[in-house]
Protein backbone atom coordinates (compact mmCIF):
# COMPACT_ATOMS: atom_id res chain seq x y z
CA UNK A 1 0.00 0.00 0.00
CA UNK A 2 1.56 3.59 -0.86
CA UNK A 3 1.69 6.27 1.04
CA UNK A 4 -0.13 9.43 -0.20
CA UNK A 5 2.12 12.55 -0.45
CA UNK A 6 -0.24 14.01 2.08
CA UNK A 7 0.43 11.27 4.60
CA UNK A 8 4.27 11.24 4.01
CA UNK A 9 4.30 14.86 4.61
CA UNK A 10 2.90 14.59 8.13
CA UNK A 11 5.42 11.48 9.09
CA UNK A 12 7.99 14.23 8.16
CA UNK A 13 6.37 16.53 10.09
CA UNK A 14 6.21 14.62 13.75
CA UNK A 15 9.63 13.68 12.74
CA UNK A 16 10.67 16.81 12.59
CA UNK A 17 9.03 17.59 15.89
CA UNK A 18 10.51 14.76 17.78
CA UNK A 19 13.71 15.98 16.43
CA UNK A 20 13.34 19.22 17.46
CA UNK A 21 12.42 18.21 21.06
CA UNK A 22 15.20 15.76 21.39
CA UNK A 23 17.55 18.92 20.26
CA UNK A 24 15.48 21.31 22.76
CA UNK A 25 15.95 18.60 25.90
CA UNK A 26 19.39 17.75 25.19
CA UNK A 27 19.92 21.58 24.81
CA UNK A 28 18.74 22.12 28.19
CA UNK A 29 20.73 19.60 29.54
CA UNK A 30 24.14 20.88 28.23
CA UNK A 31 23.78 24.29 29.28
CA UNK A 32 22.01 23.78 32.95
CA UNK A 33 21.10 20.84 33.94
CA UNK A 34 24.26 18.96 33.45
CA UNK A 35 26.17 22.17 34.75
CA UNK A 36 24.05 22.05 37.76
CA UNK A 37 24.83 18.26 37.91
CA UNK A 38 28.15 19.20 39.15
CA UNK A 39 26.99 22.08 41.10
CA UNK A 40 25.70 21.61 45.51
CA UNK A 41 22.59 24.35 45.25
CA UNK A 42 21.19 21.54 47.55
CA UNK A 43 24.10 20.96 49.84
CA UNK A 44 24.57 24.48 50.20
CA UNK A 45 20.92 25.23 51.78
CA UNK A 46 19.66 24.94 55.25
CA UNK A 47 19.50 21.29 55.74
CA UNK A 48 16.84 19.32 58.36
CA UNK A 49 18.58 17.81 61.22
CA UNK A 50 17.70 14.48 62.33
CA UNK A 51 16.74 15.46 65.63
CA UNK A 52 16.11 11.46 66.05
CA UNK A 53 19.87 11.35 66.23
CA UNK A 54 20.24 13.18 69.57
CA UNK A 55 17.23 12.60 71.51
CA UNK A 56 18.19 12.24 75.38
CA UNK A 57 17.33 9.07 77.20
CA UNK A 58 17.66 6.34 73.99
CA UNK A 59 19.97 3.69 73.87
CA UNK A 60 21.04 4.54 69.82
CA UNK A 61 20.95 8.78 70.36
CA UNK A 62 24.34 9.62 69.29
CA UNK A 63 25.10 12.36 72.61
CA UNK A 64 27.74 12.61 74.59
CA UNK A 65 27.80 10.72 77.93
CA UNK A 66 29.71 11.20 81.02
CA UNK A 67 29.46 10.06 84.77
CA UNK A 68 28.04 13.64 85.76
CA UNK A 69 28.62 14.79 89.02
CA UNK A 70 25.73 17.51 88.61
CA UNK A 71 21.82 15.67 88.34
CA UNK A 72 19.18 18.19 88.39
CA UNK A 73 15.46 17.53 90.22
CA UNK A 74 13.34 20.09 90.32
CA UNK A 75 13.61 23.49 89.19
CA UNK A 76 14.63 22.19 85.56
CA UNK A 77 15.63 25.07 83.05
CA UNK A 78 14.50 24.29 79.21
CA UNK A 79 17.17 24.20 77.04
CA UNK A 80 16.47 25.34 72.94
CA UNK A 81 19.06 26.30 70.68
CA UNK A 82 20.53 26.49 67.12
CA UNK A 83 20.25 22.72 65.05
CA UNK A 84 23.83 22.83 65.06
CA UNK A 85 23.85 22.75 68.88
CA UNK A 86 21.42 19.80 69.34
CA UNK A 87 23.80 17.68 70.54
CA UNK A 88 25.38 20.02 72.89
CA UNK A 89 21.83 20.47 74.79
CA UNK A 90 20.54 17.16 74.63
CA UNK A 91 23.33 15.37 75.89
CA UNK A 92 23.21 18.03 78.88
CA UNK A 93 19.42 17.05 79.18
CA UNK A 94 20.69 13.58 78.71
CA UNK A 95 23.34 13.66 81.51
CA UNK A 96 22.01 16.34 83.82
CA UNK A 97 18.06 15.87 83.85
CA UNK A 98 15.63 12.96 85.32
CA UNK A 99 13.83 10.24 82.66
CA UNK A 100 10.64 11.87 81.68
CA UNK A 101 11.80 14.97 81.55
CA UNK A 102 11.79 15.35 77.77
CA UNK A 103 7.63 15.13 76.49
CA UNK A 104 6.47 14.29 72.90
CA UNK A 105 3.08 15.19 71.74
CA UNK A 106 0.64 11.72 71.87
CA UNK A 107 3.53 10.25 74.12
CA UNK A 108 6.23 9.56 71.47
CA UNK A 109 8.81 11.03 69.30
CA UNK A 110 7.39 12.19 65.73
CA UNK A 111 9.62 11.14 62.42
CA UNK A 112 8.22 14.59 60.79
CA UNK A 113 9.38 16.75 63.60
CA UNK A 114 11.75 18.77 61.61
CA UNK A 115 11.26 22.08 63.70
CA UNK A 116 10.35 20.69 67.11
CA UNK A 117 6.97 20.48 66.33
CA UNK A 118 6.54 17.45 68.51
CA UNK A 119 8.09 18.46 71.72
CA UNK A 120 5.25 18.89 74.05
CA UNK A 121 5.00 21.85 75.66
CA UNK A 122 6.15 20.91 79.04
CA UNK A 123 9.30 19.58 77.61
CA UNK A 124 12.52 20.56 78.70
CA UNK A 125 14.05 20.27 76.07
CA UNK A 126 12.52 22.18 73.20
CA UNK A 127 14.08 22.76 69.34
CA UNK A 128 12.99 26.14 67.56
CA UNK A 129 15.81 26.61 66.09
CA UNK A 130 18.12 30.19 65.76
CA UNK A 131 14.99 32.51 64.49
CA UNK A 132 12.47 31.50 66.66
CA UNK A 133 14.67 30.17 69.64
CA UNK A 134 15.49 33.72 69.92
CA UNK A 135 12.33 35.07 70.14
CA UNK A 136 11.39 32.17 72.76
CA UNK A 137 14.45 33.31 74.84
CA UNK A 138 12.80 36.80 74.99
CA UNK A 139 9.54 36.28 75.28
CA UNK A 140 10.46 34.02 78.70
CA UNK A 141 9.50 30.24 76.83
CA UNK A 142 12.62 28.99 77.33
CA UNK A 143 15.22 29.57 79.87
CA UNK A 144 18.40 29.06 78.30
CA UNK A 145 19.18 28.86 74.73
CA UNK A 146 22.55 27.67 72.92
CA UNK A 147 23.16 29.37 70.24
CA UNK A 148 25.59 31.66 68.31
CA UNK A 149 25.78 35.38 68.70
CA UNK A 150 22.67 37.00 67.54
CA UNK A 151 21.43 38.95 64.36
CA UNK A 152 21.12 43.09 64.85
CA UNK A 153 17.29 42.36 64.26
CA UNK A 154 17.15 39.78 67.06
CA UNK A 155 19.33 42.32 69.47
CA UNK A 156 16.64 45.04 68.38
CA UNK A 157 14.09 43.10 69.81
CA UNK A 158 15.33 41.90 73.05
CA UNK A 159 15.86 46.01 73.68
CA UNK A 160 12.59 46.59 72.47
CA UNK A 161 11.02 44.31 74.89
CA UNK A 162 13.20 45.58 77.12
CA UNK A 163 15.11 42.08 78.44
CA UNK A 164 18.54 42.32 78.95
CA UNK A 165 20.22 39.04 77.79
CA UNK A 166 23.30 37.50 79.61
CA UNK A 167 25.89 35.55 76.55
CA UNK A 168 27.41 33.12 78.14
CA UNK A 169 30.72 31.03 76.00
CA UNK A 170 30.55 27.68 76.13
CA UNK A 171 32.39 26.61 73.25
CA UNK A 172 34.29 27.37 70.02
CA UNK A 173 33.80 26.94 66.47
CA UNK A 174 34.97 27.40 63.30
CA UNK A 175 33.09 29.34 60.36
CA UNK A 176 34.09 27.51 57.56
CA UNK A 177 33.03 27.56 53.85
CA UNK A 178 32.84 25.05 51.06
CA UNK A 179 32.54 24.14 47.29
CA UNK A 180 31.72 21.60 45.35
CA UNK A 181 34.66 18.51 45.64
CA UNK A 182 35.10 18.80 42.26
CA UNK A 183 36.42 22.51 42.12
CA UNK A 184 39.78 22.90 41.58
CA UNK A 185 39.64 25.72 44.29
CA UNK A 186 41.49 23.93 47.53
CA UNK A 187 41.94 27.42 49.30
CA UNK A 188 40.90 31.54 49.38
CA UNK A 189 42.25 34.43 51.59
CA UNK A 190 39.87 35.77 53.62
CA UNK A 191 39.62 39.38 51.57
CA UNK A 192 38.74 36.65 48.61
CA UNK A 193 35.91 35.55 50.19
CA UNK A 194 34.69 39.19 51.15
CA UNK A 195 35.29 39.93 47.71
CA UNK A 196 33.19 36.95 46.31
CA UNK A 197 30.13 38.29 48.39
CA UNK A 198 30.62 42.39 47.78
CA UNK A 199 30.40 40.59 44.20
CA UNK A 200 34.10 41.39 43.11
CA UNK A 201 34.91 37.79 42.03
CA UNK A 202 32.25 37.09 39.55
CA UNK A 203 33.67 34.00 37.92
CA UNK A 204 36.16 31.11 39.43
CA UNK A 205 38.74 31.72 37.09
CA UNK A 206 39.95 34.85 39.06
CA UNK A 207 40.78 32.46 41.33
CA UNK A 208 42.71 30.05 40.31
CA UNK A 209 39.67 28.01 39.10
CA UNK A 210 37.77 26.93 35.84
CA UNK A 211 35.85 29.10 34.05
CA UNK A 212 32.39 28.88 35.69
CA UNK A 213 30.15 31.90 37.21
CA UNK A 214 30.64 32.03 41.00
CA UNK A 215 27.25 31.22 42.90
CA UNK A 216 27.18 32.74 46.26
CA UNK A 217 24.57 30.86 48.30
CA UNK A 218 23.05 33.17 51.21
CA UNK A 219 21.14 31.09 54.52
CA UNK A 220 17.54 32.47 56.42
CA UNK A 221 18.32 35.63 57.33
CA UNK A 222 18.25 35.75 61.23
CA UNK A 223 19.98 32.19 61.43
CA UNK A 224 22.87 31.25 63.27
CA UNK A 225 25.31 31.26 60.00
CA UNK A 226 23.83 34.23 58.16
CA UNK A 227 24.75 36.44 61.41
CA UNK A 228 28.13 35.01 61.79
CA UNK A 229 28.23 36.06 57.78
CA UNK A 230 27.14 39.46 58.25
CA UNK A 231 29.58 40.18 61.14
CA UNK A 232 32.28 38.16 58.78
CA UNK A 233 31.47 40.68 56.44
CA UNK A 234 31.30 43.84 58.59
CA UNK A 235 30.89 47.20 56.60
CA UNK A 236 30.30 45.50 53.36
CA UNK A 237 27.44 44.97 51.80
CA UNK A 238 26.57 41.35 50.27
CA UNK A 239 25.97 42.28 46.27
CA UNK A 240 22.88 40.88 44.78
CA UNK A 241 23.72 37.82 42.49
CA UNK A 242 24.06 37.69 38.99
CA UNK A 243 20.83 36.20 37.18
CA UNK A 244 23.56 33.81 35.85
CA UNK A 245 24.30 32.35 39.11
CA UNK A 246 22.06 29.51 38.62
CA UNK A 247 23.91 28.15 36.33
CA UNK A 248 27.36 28.65 37.87
CA UNK A 249 29.58 26.37 40.52
CA UNK A 250 28.31 27.72 44.22
CA UNK A 251 29.75 28.79 47.31
CA UNK A 252 28.09 28.33 50.74
CA UNK A 253 29.44 28.48 54.52
CA UNK A 254 28.35 27.33 57.75
CA UNK A 255 29.89 25.65 60.67
CA UNK A 256 32.64 23.39 60.76
CA UNK A 257 30.48 20.57 62.64
CA UNK A 258 27.03 21.01 61.53
CA UNK A 259 29.13 20.90 58.18
CA UNK A 260 30.71 18.09 58.91
CA UNK A 261 29.36 15.84 61.40
CA UNK A 262 26.20 16.91 61.57
CA UNK A 263 24.69 16.93 57.88
CA UNK A 264 27.97 15.77 56.14
CA UNK A 265 27.80 15.54 52.38
CA UNK A 266 31.03 13.59 50.45
CA UNK A 267 30.55 15.77 47.39
CA UNK A 268 31.41 18.79 49.05
CA UNK A 269 35.05 19.94 50.56
CA UNK A 270 35.99 22.98 53.17
CA UNK A 271 38.26 25.44 51.96
CA UNK A 272 41.08 26.54 53.57
CA UNK A 273 41.55 29.80 54.24
CA UNK A 274 44.95 31.94 53.99
CA UNK A 275 46.47 28.54 53.75
CA UNK A 276 44.79 26.77 57.07
CA UNK A 277 42.32 24.00 57.30
CA UNK A 278 39.73 24.11 59.55
CA UNK A 279 40.31 20.97 61.09
CA UNK A 280 39.27 21.01 65.18
CA UNK A 281 43.30 21.58 66.38
CA UNK A 282 43.38 24.71 64.10
CA UNK A 283 40.56 26.15 66.27
CA UNK A 284 42.21 25.38 69.55
CA UNK A 285 45.60 27.12 68.43
CA UNK A 286 43.67 29.73 66.89
CA UNK A 287 45.57 29.40 63.56
CA UNK A 288 42.34 29.03 61.58
CA UNK A 289 41.05 32.84 60.77
CA UNK A 290 37.37 32.73 61.35
CA UNK A 291 36.55 31.09 64.66
CA UNK A 292 33.36 31.74 66.68
CA UNK A 293 31.86 31.29 69.92
CA UNK A 294 28.90 29.61 71.13
CA UNK A 295 26.90 30.53 73.75
CA UNK A 296 24.18 29.89 76.71
CA UNK A 297 22.05 32.61 76.63
CA UNK A 298 19.53 33.03 79.50
CA UNK A 299 17.20 36.60 80.47
CA UNK A 300 19.00 38.30 83.25
CA UNK A 301 15.74 38.65 85.34
CA UNK A 302 15.01 34.83 84.99
CA UNK A 303 14.71 33.67 89.13
CA UNK A 304 15.25 29.62 88.39
CA UNK A 305 18.07 28.68 90.80
CA UNK A 306 19.27 26.26 88.53
CA UNK A 307 20.51 27.96 86.06
CA UNK A 308 23.21 29.73 87.26
CA UNK A 309 23.93 25.93 88.69
CA UNK A 310 24.24 24.47 85.19
CA UNK A 311 26.20 27.23 83.41
CA UNK A 312 28.23 27.24 85.86
CA UNK A 313 28.69 23.19 85.50
CA UNK A 314 29.11 23.70 81.67
CA UNK A 315 31.91 25.47 82.04
CA UNK A 316 33.33 23.15 84.47
CA UNK A 317 35.76 20.10 83.29
CA UNK A 318 32.51 17.49 82.79
CA UNK A 319 30.81 20.31 80.80
CA UNK A 320 33.72 21.51 78.72
CA UNK A 321 34.06 17.64 77.91
CA UNK A 322 30.62 17.48 76.56
CA UNK A 323 31.41 20.18 74.54
CA UNK A 324 34.21 18.58 73.10
CA UNK A 325 32.99 14.88 73.00
CA UNK A 326 29.51 16.68 70.74
CA UNK A 327 31.83 17.51 68.21
CA UNK A 328 33.14 21.12 68.93
CA UNK A 329 36.30 22.79 70.96
CA UNK A 330 36.33 23.79 74.83
CA UNK A 331 36.19 27.27 75.26
CA UNK A 332 38.96 27.05 77.94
Amino acid sequence: MRLSFRAVKQILLLLLIVVLFAAFNGSVYMLLTGRLSNNFSGTDQSKMVDVKKFLPFESESELARIDSSLKLTEDLPVLDGAAALVPVYAAIVDNVYPKGSVVYEGGVFSDDNYYGENFAADSKMQYKNTVRGYRAIVDGETDILFCAAPSSEQKAYADEKGVKLNYVPIGREAFVFFVNQNNPVEDLTVEQIRGIYAGEYTNWSQLGGANRVINPVTRLSGSGSQSAMDAFMGERKIAPKSPLAVVGASIGFSFRYYMEGMVGDEGVKMLSLNGVYPSAKNIRNGSYPIIAEFYAIYREDNENPNIPVLVDWLLSEEGQQIVEESGYVRIN
